[in-house]
């Protein structure tokens, strides 16, 4: 870790702690005369155990901290009361701030700044919709440009007065530190970051799905959606992606024959589950999450009456891109009906699904549209089922004159509007920054799931065991990074992801890979200690 650079993180290990004892002894023993001195030179706060930590580390050193505590009464409680009962308006998820302390060499504004913006993501996440504090009238004015507004009257001795205040996220908004702090940057598969003309066009008043305007929309959106893919159908479902898999599923069950599913990660299994809630009669290739299915492995699966595939094309939960040629390849030998989930593809690389029988896609993620509207791409006629819920059957959907359902016009608008925006130049910046990031994370010695078969969608990368991929994913977040880790399947094999779908500037990125190696490589040192 550079000798110049600092991040800020929740403390966890016991090095941190006794060096948060240390420090809380310099400001509010000596500094402050809050409390008396001793030989140890340490002040274990009364509320410790209950108190969760922020710090600012630089060279495995906590140069910086804040406490917070959400347990009642609060200290500022024992000293005016209430808190409630001296603000005059109402609070519901209230929090408090103690403890605010940065050694005097680091006094430069940087590090409280940094607290000050690491706590107000924090304490969003959280639910706090106030932060209380007892702030020292010596630094008032820059709890001030930290957004924190007084109340009530001061308490303590002569010696060492405190100004009641309070935060919120209106209040630090307003503040200096507020009107600096970057947007957070996501690096999720979705949703993703929507830009200022999507939204504008989302807002739009709404119109009715029935008008002969809405019929023009949504059939410029299909004509866009079908180029998109080289596919002659495409049909418009109100919901998410799994919504439209069920739909594929409801056609599988009108086939003859058996089908073969192929899953290696989350989403392949999730078709499993699918194809069982409709009976289907299917066999499955399981893989290993991230390994590459080979032609005489599928191959070796396929039966005298095996009729469908049904695979999942960018497997999100490892970062794999499963092989679309040779799936084409196999099911036109075989004459199999091939199915393909291109959820997190569509919109992100090329696609064609020339030879594909079904397939589906979503607003929300490459596209960059809203999330809510799901897509399935077909070439040939379907007639409407009388077995089928109405709402899941192809067929209804294929009627020329009528919209079967309720559909949201300003969800089609935003859809429309991001439409527009994609061509090849999209799909070369999801290549390039996928390629930057995957050399950047390689230089620093990562491991990096399915790197053979690497989706350029999505970057997968192993945290060692000795540390958490949440905890680091959380510190990152504080920091405005948002990486992909908070889902359970992620958390179990302690995998962070890092989507690559969005439109970023080299230096965020950069700036993102160098904090998740500083962080990386600090937790792994202070997490080989004792944990706390």
């Amino acid at each position: 870790m550079s000798k110049h650079e600092f991040f800020f993180k929740i403390a966890t290990s016991q090095d941190e702690f006794e060096q948060i004892h240390h420090l809380n002894y310099q400001t509010f023993s000596e500094e402050i005369p809050q409390h008396q001195k001793n030989e140890e030179q340490m002040l274990v706060d009364q509320f410790h155990a209950e108190n969760t930590y922020i710090i600012c580390i630089k060279e495995n050193e906590v140069i910086g901290m804040a406490a917070i505590r959400d347990k009642r009464p609060f200290s500022l409680d024992k000293k005016i009361g209430p808190v409630e009962q001296s603000l005059p308006f109402t609070v519901h998820s209230p929090c408090e701030v103690r403890l605010l302390s940065v050694k005097k060499e680091y006094r430069n504004g940087r590090v409280f700044l940094g607290l000050a913006q690491f706590l107000i993501k924090y304490c969003l996440k959280k639910g706090y919709d106030i932060a209380f504090i007892s702030g020292t009238v010596r630094q008032l004015k820059l709890y001030g440009q930290l957004g924190f507004q007084p109340f009530a009257n001061l308490t303590g001795t002569a010696e060492a007065l405190f100004q009641p205040m309070y935060l919120t996220k209106k209040t630090f908004d307003e503040s200096i530190a507020g009107r600096i702090l970057p947007p957070t940057i996501p690096f999720l598969p979705g949703p993703v970051q929507i830009s200022e003309k999507v939204m504008n066009a989302f807002s739009k008043t709404p119109m009715s799905h029935r008008s002969d305007h809405y019929k023009e929309k949504l059939e410029k959106a299909k004509s866009l959606l079908g180029q998109l893919v080289n596919c002659t159908y495409v049909h418009l479902f109100l919901g998410s992606g799994t919504l439209a898999n069920d739909v594929v599923a409801g056609q599988l069950s009108l086939e003859y024959g058996r089908g073969l599913i192929l899953a290696n990660g989350e989403f392949g299994n999730r078709l499993v589950e699918q194809a069982n809630r409709f009976g289907l009669p299917f066999d499955v290739l399981q893989k290993d999450w991230g390994q590459a299915f080979t032609h005489d492995e599928i191959i070796s699966k396929i039966s005298t009456d095996t009729r469908w595939i049904w695979a999942v094309h960018s497997e999100t939960s490892s970062g794999m891109l499963n092989d679309l040629d040779l799936l084409k390849d196999i099911s036109k030998q075989h004459q199999l009906k091939l199915c393909l989930d291109c959820i997190s593809s569509l919109g992100a690389i090329e696609i064609d699904l020339d030879g594909v029988f079904l397939a589906t896609g979503v607003s929300g993620k490459a596209i960059r549209a809203l999330t809510g509207l799901s897509f399935v791409f077909h070439h040939h006629e379907v007639q409407p089922s009388l077995t089928l819920p109405k709402y899941l059957d192809l067929g209804t959907y294929m009627r020329k004159k009528s919209i079967p359902f309720s559909q949201s016009s300003n969800l089609l608008e935003a859809l429309l509007s991001a439409l527009e925006d994609i061509n090849m130049g999209t799909f070369e910046k999801v290549v390039k920054t996928h390629s930057f990031l995957k050399d950047q994370f390689k230089q620093f010695g990562f491991t990096i799931v399915s790197e053979e078969h690497s989706s350029p969608i999505i970057l997968t990368i192993e945290v060692p065991n000795s540390v958490s991929s949440a905890v680091v994913g959380d510190i990152l977040y504080n920091h405005g990074y948002q990486l992909h880790y908070e889902s359970d399947y992620l958390q179990r094999r302690n995998w962070l992801q890092i989507a690559c779908i969005d439109n970023y500037e080299t230096k965020d990125l950069e700036k993102m890979a160098n904090l998740l190696n500083r962080v990386i490589t600090y937790e792994t040192q202070a997490l080989n200690q004792t944990t706390y």
